[in-house]
């Protein structure tokens, strides 16, 4: 069985449980498969006792959902057609980074393996989508920065930002208007999370809803 073989829902929660577990550590429930599908939690046990007879995921009622060595493969794939597809929206065609998101959902189930892969060429073989998230090679290998931590949970100091989440369209816009962006620096102070300085901006506390979306690194040390 190819990937082109399966459902395009079938496609979209191979997707959908693979990449709720890659920042994080517990795998999905069917309640969270429930919220993030947009459905009901019956619908979405009819869909895995289907991708369980099909042997892509490892499925026991009121436990979280397992993908299988196969439905891994498979999610990877999904989620390298993705990230190169928001990539190509935005450096090509102009998309901001909060359009992209639904358009790639779209794109990414009609689009050959061969248009991804000159997707990817034209792109430069880029490692991240615009949000920060790791695009995985050809050959399914992901790379997560190392040492990267939540804003939330990280000490006072100086960090870089490396990825922002892409499930809020409207922090992603605030984000944008205010640079806040990977490569950009941040400061994690006493009293609250602040924006480092830049010309011609101020410093500016951040929601906390804002603060949940990013995760950095430190700044290395200065020479």
């Amino acid at each position: 069985m190819q990937l082109s073989e399966i459902t395009p829902v079938a496609q979209d929660y191979l997707k959908v449980i693979w990449s709720a577990t890659e920042w994080a550590d517990a795998p999905i429930t069917t309640t969270g498969l429930a919220r993030r599908m947009r459905t009901t939690a019956p619908n979405v046990t009819d869909t895995l006792k289907r991708l369980a007879a099909q042997g892509l995921v490892d499925y026991t009622p009121y436990r979280p959902v397992v993908l299988t060595s196969v439905g891994e493969r498979y999610a990877v794939e999904m989620v390298r057609r993705h990230r190169l597809l928001e990539a190509f929206l935005v450096r090509c065609l102009g998309y901001r980074w909060e359009e992209v998101h639904e358009e790639a959902e779209q794109l990414e189930h009609a689009v050959s393996d061969t248009m991804i892969e000159r997707i990817s060429e034209q792109l430069g073989h880029p490692e991240v989508d615009p949000h920060g998230d790791p695009i995985p090679s050809a050959t399914g290998e992901v790379h997560r920065p190392a040492g990267a931590a939540p804003l939330a949970e990280v000490e006072q100091g100086e960090y870089v930002v490396v990825r922002v989440s892409d499930s809020d369209p409207g922090v992603l816009v605030r984000m944008r208007e205010r640079g806040i962006v990977p490569g950009a620096h941040l400061r994690a102070g006493t009293g609250g999370v602040v924006r480092a300085a830049q010309p011609g901006r101020r410093r500016a506390a951040l929601a906390a809803e804002e603060v949940r979306a990013i995760w950095v690194v430190p700044t290395g040390p200065k020479a």
